[in-house]
């Protein structure tokens, strides 16, 4: 009891130091760039980079909390949205979506049921397989069903009329946090509420799939209904991102590892405090790539410019055991 409640403390402290932590930098990343605060209206600057660090925040805790969950459900530490093909299948969707003609709630209806798809495809195939073991055939079914997924992503990009859906396609896929307007960052917005919801609604019975599926039943609860109540909320917070700035990686993946570090599993804790670094983390990394680069690096090439060095230094700064 002591040692719940000391977790729980911590987690609290974690979530409201990383809050104070966000606001501060979004209020430099709202003074900081090209041009000054003290070169244009302050009214100007905010009408600019406001969507944009609003849309950082969004897509940034959407894709953390995804992968939070996702690794709980599949009781794995690898699993994230673009890893087991999710982040594939929302853009498979979003992608048929630009080439049918759908306007943006057809386009996040399309990436959400891409990523659905993508997630469930890869749980189904993972099971199925049988290896032996678990962390390999997850691992395994997300690069097949992604690599399945972009083949399907190459075969609308070729079928796509190449003087108007073709660019839309490929400026899409590189993502962009400043191409939403106020209509798209309200549905991303949405959306992603939406699914983050559902999961903190349901965090307490999310953390059962921690444990073997036979202790699950035990305890009254049914593994298979609750995986796939992860995996819709996490897909439509990840689908609804996807939509929202193209393909951004890293996030789901790297952000739960440092923020277990701090709260420990326990899944009530580990959600709230994941959406706020994984939003601390990409509007960081978005304001260097916009201030510190002579060009505005799309977000899937700064989430890996800086994830990739953050990830190697998480794993090399963790704890060895008696044996290591």
């Amino acid at each position: 009891m002591i040692g719940r409640a000391l977790g729980l403390e911590r987690g609290a402290s974690g979530a409201v130091v990383a809050l104070a932590v966000l606001s501060v930098i979004a209020a430099i990343a709202l003074v900081i760039g090209p041009a000054s605060a003290t070169d244009l209206p302050f009214a100007t600057l905010a009408a600019i980079r406001a969507p944009r660090i609003l849309a950082a925040i969004l897509v940034g805790a959407a894709l953390a909390a995804s992968g939070a969950t996702l690794q709980v459900a599949f009781r794995n530490p690898l699993a994230a949205p673009d890893i087991l093909g999710v982040s594939a299948g929302a853009a498979c969707g979003a992608a048929l979506a630009i080439v049918v003609g759908l306007g943006q709630a057809g386009l996040q209806a399309s990436a959400f049921a891409g990523a659905l798809a993508a997630s469930g495809a890869v749980w189904a195939l993972a099971r199925w397989i049988r290896i032996g073991d678990a962390t390999l055939a997850l691992v395994l079914s997300g690069i097949g069903i992604a690599a399945l997924a972009s083949a399907a992503l190459s075969l609308v990009s070729f079928l796509a009329d190449p003087a108007r859906q073709l660019p839309a396609i490929t400026y899409w896929l590189l993502g962009s946090l400043a191409a939403g307007g106020t209509g798209e960052l309200l549905a991303a917005a949405v959306a992603i509420a939406l699914g983050v919801a559902a999961l903190w609604l349901a965090r307490w019975r999310i953390n059962l799939l921690a444990l073997p599926d036979e202790e699950v039943r035990a305890l009254g609860a049914d593994p298979v209904r609750l995986r796939w109540v992860a995996l819709a909320g996490a897909a439509l917070a990840a689908s609804a991102a996807v939509a929202l700035a193209g393909v951004v990686g890293w996030v789901g993946l790297l952000v739960p590892h440092a923020a277990r570090r701090i709260t420990g599993a326990e899944f009530s804790r580990l959600l709230p405090l994941s959406a706020l670094a994984g939003a601390i983390f990409l509007l960081t990394v978005d304001t260097i790539g916009r201030v510190a680069f002579p060009i505005d690096l799309p977000p899937g090439v700064s989430s890996a410019l800086f994830g990739v060095p953050a990830l190697v230094w998480l794993l090399a700064s963790r704890p060895r055991g008696p044996g290591a």
